[in-house]
């Protein structure tokens, strides 16, 4: 697949180790086309925020299995800004309750992807939300 001109950062924020569902998605998107930049373990918002930056990507992804989704979007989205970076699209996935998921797009994620989602799915869904 030729590269789309859109780029996306993955990670995983906090010390949830769980990233195989996130190292599925990544692979899924490059065979689409997107460039991706897998961020590793252990992340803090400060930093993936910073790495954005310097990536200067489209927008960040994130996979979350431990329930600390809401605490981190808080977090995230506060640290996007004070940097001035509300224009980067926001993408999580993983454990996620179905009732947590209007509270994550209130505060500005763009899309939240639950357990069992198809890929296709995820795919025009990223497209449609990136451009």
């Amino acid at each position: 697949m030729q590269f789309n001109g859109k780029k996306l950062i993955l990670g995983k924020l906090g010390l949830d180790a769980h990233d195989n569902g996130l190292r599925i998605v990544a692979k899924w998107l490059v065979g689409a086309g997107y460039e991706v930049i897998y961020s590793g373990l252990y992340n803090n918002p400060q930093r993936m925020v910073q790495m954005a930056m310097e990536e200067d990507v489209d927008a960040i992804g994130l996979s979350f299995l431990g329930c600390e989704h809401l605490y981190y979007a808080n977090k995230l989205m506060a640290e996007l800004g004070k940097r001035e970076l509300g224009h980067l699209k926001i993408i999580m996935g993983g454990v996620i309750p179905p009732d947590d998921v209007a509270t994550l797009k209130a505060l500005g994620v763009g899309l939240v992807f639950t357990p069992g989602t198809p890929k296709d799915q995820i795919l025009s869904s990223i497209k449609e939300l990136l451009g």
